[in-house]
C-alpha cells in the first residue's frame, strides 16, 4: 500500500453553520509534498456529536477526537475505524451541553488530562473507564489545552459559557505542584500555542456579542479590535501582545500554530491565515482564501445554509448589530472560512483546510506560494441520506499534522 509523508488529520462537524451541534468524524488526508500524489479517508462516528479538534499519541498508534458531545472517543490512525469510547457523563456532569472534552494533552505514551465538567482529569488509554481528578480547572469553560516547551505547565484557554457569561480568562496547571492559575484577560481566548522552547504561550482573542444582549448561547461574530497575548506560564504575567484593528481580516480564530519565527493563527469568519512576528509582535502577513463574489453566487446550497442558520439564531431586528458585524467581518461572503491550519514539522509546509470552500490547501513555508489545492468530496457522496439540496459542506474543524521526524520535532497543535 502506498506510504505518504504526511497525515493532516482534521475533525469534522457536518454542514451548516453550528459546529458544536453538528456531526462528529474525522478527515484523514494524506500528501507527498514531491510528486504532489494525495489520498483521504473519511469517517462519521454514529452516536457521537460535535466533532472538535483531533489528537494523535506520541507513538503514533491512535487519535482522539475531541467534541463537545461529552464522549472520550479514540480511532485507529490507518482505518479510521473506532477504537473505544467511553461516556465522560459517568464522572462529571455538565451544566452546559457545550462543554464537552474537546481538547487534550498527553503526558505519555497512554496518558492524557483533558477537561470534565468543572475539573481536569487524568487518564490512561489501557483503563479508560478509570480516572483520578487532578484539579478544578478554574475557567467558566475550558477549551484549547497545550503543553509547554518544559513540560512542567499545561495551558489552555477558555469559552463563553451560556449562563455564566464572558469568559476572558486562561488557566495554567504546574504538573510538578498540581496548582492551578487563572489569568484574567481583556478578552475572550479560546485558543491558544506553546513557544517552541519557552515556558511561555500565546493566546488570541475571540471575541463575540451575545445574542439580545445576553443570550451567550446565541452569539454573533463582534467586529471589534483582535488580540494576541503572549504570556510566561510560570508566573501568568502578560509579557506582550499584538493589537489588530477591527479592519484587519483577523476575526473568529480556530487552529493556532506557530514558527521559529512567526505566530500563526487562520480564521473562520475572515476567511485568513494570519502570521505575527514573533521579534517584534507588531509586523504581520497575511493569506486571504476569502471566496469573492463570483465563487460565493456558486456556492448556493452552502450560503442558504448559512443564511438559516444564522437567522435561527437571533431576531433579527433585536440583533441587527450582529448581522452588520458578521457581514463587515466576512467581507460579504455568506460562508465561513478556515478552521484548520498546520505547520510541518521541518517548516517547509503549511497545510489549511477550508470549511465554507470545502478544500485543502498547501502552501509553502515561509514564502507562503500555493504549492497544492484539493477540493474535496460533497458530503452527499458520503451519506446519501443528506438531500440534494443541502449544505454539502463536510465540516471541517481543528486538525492535527503528522510529519516526517526532524531533529526539530516538537508538538504544538498538531505537529509531531
Amino acid at each position: 500500500m502506498r506510504t505518504y509523508p504526511y497525515a493532516f488529520h482534521v475533525a469534522l462537524d457536518g454542514n451548516g453553520l453550528n459546529g458544536l451541534e453538528g456531526r462528529a468524524g474525522v478527515c484523514l488526508f494524506h500528501y507527498d509534498p514531491a510528486t504532489g500524489d494525495h489520498a483521504y479517508k473519511i469517517t462519521y462516528f454514529d452516536g457521537a456529536s460535535g466533532g472538535h479538534a483531533p489528537s494523535v499519541d506520541p507513538t503514533r498508534r491512535i487519535g482522539f477526537l475531541g467534541n463537545t458531545g461529552q464522549h472520550l472517543l479514540f480511532y485507529d490512525l490507518t482505518t479510521l475505524d473506532e477504537a473505544d469510547r467511553v461516556s465522560t457523563l459517568r464522572f462529571e456532569v455538565p451544566d452546559t451541553t457545550i462543554k464537552g472534552s474537546t481538547h487534550l494533552v498527553w503526558l505519555d505514551d497512554t496518558q492524557f488530562i483533558t477537561s470534565i465538567g468543572e475539573h481536569l482529569w487524568k487518564f490512561d488509554l489501557n483503563r479508560l473507564t478509570k480516572a483520578e481528578t487532578v484539579a478544578p480547572h478554574q475557567l467558566k469553560l475550558p477549551h484549547a489545552m497545550k503543553t509547554t516547551a518544559s513540560g512542567r505547565y499545561i495551558v489552555y484557554g477558555g469559552m463563553d459559557h451560556p449562563s455564566r457569561g464572558e469568559a476572558r480568562e486562561v488557566g495554567i496547571l504546574d504538573t510538578l505542584t498540581g496548582t492551578v492559575r487563572r489569568v484574567e484577560l481583556p478578552t475572550t481566548c479560546w485558543h491558544l500555542v506553546a513557544h517552541p522552547v519557552l515556558d511561555v504561550f500565546y493566546a488570541v482573542s475571540f471575541r463575540v456579542h451575545p445574542g439580545d444582549g445576553r443570550d451567550w448561547a446565541h452569539w454573533g461574530m463582534a467586529w471589534l479590535r483582535q488580540y494576541a497575548y503572549e504570556i510566561d506560564a510560570e508566573d501568568g504575567q502578560i509579557l506582550r501582545h499584538w493589537a489588530a484593528d477591527r479592519d484587519l481580516p483577523a476575526h473568529i480564530n480556530s487552529d493556532v500554530t506557530i514558527s521559529d519565527t512567526e505566530l500563526i493563527f487562520c480564521t473562520g469568519g475572515s476567511h485568513t491565515v494570519v502570521l505575527v512576528d514573533l521579534a517584534t509582535m507588531s509586523h504581520h502577513r497575511i493569506i486571504d482564501e476569502h471566496p469573492g463574489i463570483l465563487d460565493g453566487l456558486s456556492r448556493s446550497r452552502e450560503s442558504a445554509a448559512t443564511v438559516i442558520d444564522t437567522l435561527a439564531r437571533a431576531n433579527v431586528f433585536n440583533n441587527s448589530h450582529l448581522y452588520a458585524d458578521a457581514l463587515r467581518i466576512s467581507r460579504g461572503a455568506l460562508l465561513d472560512g478556515i478552521y484548520a491550519t498546520q505547520l510541518s514539522a521541518d517548516q517547509s509546509l503549511l497545510f489549511t483546510a477550508n470549511r465554507g470552500q470545502n478544500h485543502i490547501t498547501i502552501y509553502d513555508y515561509p514564502s507562503l506560494e500555493l504549492r497544492d489545492r484539493i477540493v474535496m468530496p460533497e458530503l452527499q457522496e458520503l451519506d446519501p441520506r443528506v438531500g440534494a439540496l443541502a449544505d454539502p459542506r463536510l465540516g471541517f474543524h481543528h486538525s492535527y499534522l503528522v510529519s516526517p521526524p526532524t531533529p526539530k520535532t516538537r508538538d504544538t497543535e498538531g505537529q509531531s
